[in-house]
């Protein structure tokens, strides 16, 4: 499953803070799947991703939820977007 993580996290431009609406959320893509993925309680919000991927999802995100807060508040303030680190 090595794969999947290379997958759902080598591509961060899959993974954004990009919608302005409210709750605080992110999107992930991972091959034919998407999804949005709440940042306070790492639930999804819409889409689907299987398992294996959400469990490396709320992984990654429990370990930057700081910095997606972060994000959600430049990006509506600003606009910028700054680059998370993938899952190691």
């Amino acid at each position: 499953m090595n794969n999947a993580r290379n997958l759902a996290f080598s591509r961060y431009s899959d993974l954004y803070v990009l919608q302005r609406s409210n709750p605080p959320h992110f999107h992930v893509g991972y091959n034919e799947y998407q999804a949005a993925v709440l940042i306070e309680t790492f639930g999804m919000m819409e889409g689907k991703l299987p398992p294996r991927v959400l469990s490396l999802v709320v992984e990654w995100a429990s370990q930057h939820e700081a910095e997606l807060l972060e994000n959600w508040e430049s990006i509506r303030s600003t606009g910028v977007f700054h680059r998370i680190e993938p899952l190691a």
